[in-house]
Order: structure tokens, then C-alpha cells, then sequence
């Protein structure tokens, strides 16, 4: 069967709170977040991309994040959150 990505843009102002509203039951294997208006993250967004990780991982379900900054994706690095997103440009 085969996997139909789900686009959703992030609002920068609302980062965990978008992340946290995210309902994977609707994606079919994949969702692809947009992060390209997004310049920076806070400790309760990486908080909630932690249990967005978490939340994938149980449903089976692949999160690609797309348009990542340098800065961002640096500080996914320290928490070690990459190895559980793919990244897209």
C-alpha cells in the first residue's frame, strides 16, 4: 500500500502547541511538518517534538520535518531527536 504524505505547516508563534494538536490517526505512514517559518524553538516545543517522536514511533508512523534551519536542526542534535525524524529541504 502506498504512503500518502500529510503536509502541515507549523505556525513559529505556536511551535509546541501546534505539535501537541497533531493528530497522526489521520496520516498514512507518513506526515511531513514545515518548519521553513520557523527560526527557533524553545524547551517546551523540543518537549513536545519528544513526544511527537514518541507518539510516531507507536502508531508506526514517519515524520519528515522540512525546512529545517542550521540552528534548529544543531539543537535536535544535542537532545538527540534526529535519528527519529528524516529531514527534507
Amino acid at each position: 500500500m502506498p504512503m500518502t504524505a500529510v503536509p502541515i505547516n507549523i505556525d513559529p508563534e505556536r511551535v509546541a502547541d501546534c505539535l501537541l494538536e497533531l493528530k497522526l490517526d489521520k496520516a498514512n505512514g507518513e506526515t511531513v511538518l514545515d518548519f521553513s517559518s520557523v527560526q527557533r524553538i524553545d524547551a517546551r516545543a523540543l518537549q513536545a517534538m519528544e513526544a511527537l517522536a514518541g507518539l510516531a514511533d507507536a502508531k508506526a508512523v514517519k515524520v519528515a520535518l522540512r525546512g529545517v534551519n542550521v540552528e534548529i536542526y544543531k539543537v535536535l542534535k544535542l537532545v538527540k531527536l534526529t535519528p527519529r525524524f528524516s529531514f527534507l529541504t
